[in-house]
């Protein structure tokens, strides 16, 4: 994971803490963005660390944007695969666990080419060594396994600047470690505004609003992945998800108990449980006391199923109906353009570019 300064992050922690007031006082003062690179199916990690989220902010009333980030499949590795397959798979799951195309704008990336044209100046307001100083870059360019930093990659951070500027957008729901992503775009807005809008605050700086979800591992302990064959993918059946949790890493201990940084795997399948019946991973160690990993397994799986199942009857009406996932992606689309289009044009306007 990246390293993140200590300044910046008790910095994130005081707005966040304003944002949570004032999102508690009116939601509608915000326009919340947030997306994924469409690179297959969530899983679990994706749900309770994000996804369940989202839907709460949709339905407490914060206007919501969720981008489907194409373009950015191909920022850090050299095959793009099934990106209509995969961009059908997310937006399978995004409907199923919550997500309302009346109150949310789902657009996709390559579908905007005004939002792209957004780096240009963009690029400008910034220096290749603080893009090249950026820890999640560093740490993204690692984990794909690259010894040299594509230019895609590189301005990485730029692109999703526009991502969230070009519709205004000032709420960006995050973990901590994509924190500089959010800087770098709170520093793009601020010398967009005194460079070419006089100091006029023409582009919002955003907020990070720190997730509260906890950490979802993969069933080995390491981090959830599908390449690692270690996640529960939310399409999954009752009867898989039940194997798959059988089959999870524990321990030899026999008494079962809540110890994160000593027993991961353990603490893991409670923590999954807990996420799915509102109690807490402390109370249902107790419950289990000495009944061994055997009987967790069987409560965590019976658990996440009964959760799930809404989401995955949902799932199957929508797989049923793959036109209807893309017409909703083009209509979120065409709207996401419109302001795109309003966007590019005031900026050529402060920039002294409408001829």
């Amino acid at each position: 994971m990246a390293e993140i300064p200590n300044k910046t992050y008790e910095a994130a922690l005081r707005r966040n803490a304003q944002v949570e007031e004032q999102l508690a006082k009116d939601p509608s003062v915000f326009r919340m963005l947030t997306g994924d690179r469409p690179t297959g199916a969530l899983h679990i990690g994706h749900y309770f660390g994000t996804l369940k989220n989202r839907v709460r902010l949709q339905q407490q009333g914060v206007e919501t944007w969720l981008l489907v980030a194409d373009y950015q499949v191909i920022t850090d590795r050299d095959v793009s695969g099934d990106i209509k397959g995969s961009v059908r798979e997310l937006l399978t799951d995004y409907l199923a666990a919550g997500i309302d195309p009346e109150r949310a704008t789902i657009f996709a990336h390559s579908g905007v080419p005004e939002l792209n044209q957004l780096m240009l100046p963009f690029l400008s307001l910034v220096t290749q060594p603080e893009l090249e100083r950026n820890p999640t870059v560093k740490s993204e360019m690692q984990a794909a396994g690259k010894t040299a930093m594509g230019g895609l990659l590189l301005t990485y951070p730029v692109h999703q600047a526009a991502d969230i500027l070009f519709c205004h957008g000032n709420l960006v729901p995050v973990g901590k470690d994509q924190l500089p992503h959010i800087e770098q775009t709170r520093l793009i807005a601020r010398r967009f505004n005194d460079r070419f809008a006089g100091g006029e605050k023409y582009f919002p700086e955003p907020d990070a609003l720190l997730s509260k979800a906890a950490v979802i591992l993969g069933l080995d302990g390491d981090k959830m992945s599908k390449s690692r064959g270690n996640s529960v993918m939310l399409k999954m059946t009752a009867s898989e998800t039940a194997k798959k949790i059988k089959k999870a890493k524990t321990d030899s201990e026999r008494l079962i108990t809540f110890d994160p940084e000593n027993r991961p795997e353990v603490s893991n399948l409670l923590t999954i449980t807990a996420e799915c019946t509102d109690r807490t991973p402390e109370d249902i160690a107790e419950e289990i006391g000495d009944k061994g990993a055997g009987t967790l397994k069987v409560m965590c799986a019976d658990a996440l199923n009964a959760h799930l199942e809404p989401v995955r009857a949902r799932r199957a009406e929508l797989e049923a109906h793959p036109d209807y996932l893309f017409e909703v992606l083009r209509a979120g689309t065409e709207r996401a353009r419109e302001k795109a289009v309003q966007t590019l044009d005031e900026v050529r306007d402060r920039m002294g570019m409408r001829y």
